[in-house]
């Protein structure tokens, strides 16, 4: 019990040092918002009104589908992160103090998470002043917020293993980017019906596709499905993917 008090205190440490460092460097901090927000107003104002959606206004129809990017986003800065501390040295000077060795890891997961979701919530405000209208209830919309905190935790231990395998923090940040191409993979910013077969099949069974249609069921008040449970499972199986290969290259990287 007191291992899990002290692993506990060490994470929660960690997770303030990350985010003092956000806090004086507030351009992480800028840009898990800035492009998010530019992406929503440059697809709305400039492709909206060419893209007809039955039944659905486009703004409404977007909102989830730059909460995807959002989080792909925020997986460069997590990667770039942890690859930085890995190759500065600051992990051979934690290992010389006596904390948890994975409250480190965890420390950069968890500011990520809380960074990039507050992050987004500013992104949500700014498309009610453009038209944005959910009509979900706030059961609905927890559940979504429950849905996007998810992912971000998923993605956050996914970056953290791409910056510790990563030699530097260039090829980091070059890894973590390919997970921004999964929501233009998806049905984010247009319906899928167009695309061919083979991509259609890929696009519609990918994880970002179920969690961008269970968020715009959510929200808007439509059924969802099976979307919720799917992105559930997808998320949970990609935070323990991400968690297990990290704390494993983590642990060859910092052997004593």
């Amino acid at each position: 019990m007191a291992a899990i008090s002290g692993a506990v205190s060490d994470s929660r440490m960690m997770i303030g040092r990350v985010l003092k460092h956000t806090t004086r460097n507030p351009s992480t901090l800028m840009m898990s918002i800035l492009l998010p927000l530019v992406l929503l107003a440059l697809l709305n104002y400039g492709i909206g009104g060419a893209v007809n959606i039955s039944g659905i206004d486009y703004i409404d129809y977007l909102i989830p589908g730059v909460l995807m990017m959002g989080a792909a986003y925020s997986a460069s800065a997590t990667a770039v992160a942890v690859s930085s501390d890995m190759s500065e040295g600051i992990i051979d000077r934690f290992r010389t103090l006596a904390i948890s060795r994975g409250s480190v890891l965890t420390g950069h997961v968890v500011a990520n998470t809380i960074r990039t979701a507050l992050g987004l919530a500013v992104v949500v405000l700014a498309g009610f002043g453009m038209g944005f209208r959910p009509a979900g209830s706030p059961v609905r919309w927890l559940e979504a917020a429950g849905i996007v905190v998810l992912l971000l935790f998923a993605v956050s231990w996914l970056a953290t293993g791409i910056g510790l395998a990563a030699q530097n923090t260039s090829a980091a940040a070059s890894m973590a980017s390919l997970i921004s191409l999964l929501p233009f993979l998806s049905g984010a910013f247009a319906p899928t019906d167009g695309m061919p077969g083979w991509l259609r099949t890929f696009t519609e069974n990918e994880p970002m596709t179920h969690i961008i249609y269970a968020l715009r069921g959510l929200l808007l008040d439509t059924p969802v499905g099976d979307h919720v449970r799917l992105s559930v499972v997808w998320c949970a199986g990609i935070a323990v993917v991400g968690y297990l290969w990290a704390r494993s290259v983590f642990s060859k990287k910092t052997v004593r």
